[in-house]
């Protein structure tokens, strides 16, 4: 079977997680075992959850995508739209834990 998304051949997994994403309600949601990391626009779930298994070696049970509206800047007299981009929360198994910060 040939895969028709163009990131899934173009593009190696790791390539897909650009960032994790520390705010207070992502903070929040490390305490449930949930971590929230910015992917590539075009990524899809299956393609998120191998990317996040193997570059940190863990199981993921769940994963949920939000891509955010766009939302109109302006700057003087131009205006424009901010740039879209799509946060993923990765729920991993109980016994799985990723570190974000290590020790120093």
């Amino acid at each position: 079977m040939v895969s028709k998304n163009p990131i899934s051949t173009n593009r190696a997994l790791p390539d897909l997680i650009r960032r994790p994403i520390v705010t207070e309600k992502g903070t929040r949601l490390l305490e449930d075992n949930k971590y929230v990391f910015e992917v590539l626009p075009k990524a899809t779930k299956p393609e998120i959850k191998a990317a996040i298994e193997s570059l940190f070696e863990v199981k993921v049970t769940k994963v949920n995508t939000y891509r955010s509206p766009r939302k109109k800047r302006r700057v003087g007299r131009f205006s424009g739209y901010k740039a879209q981009y799509k946060r993923a929360i990765v729920t991993l198994s109980p016994d799985d834990q990723i570190t974000l910060f290590p020790e120093v």
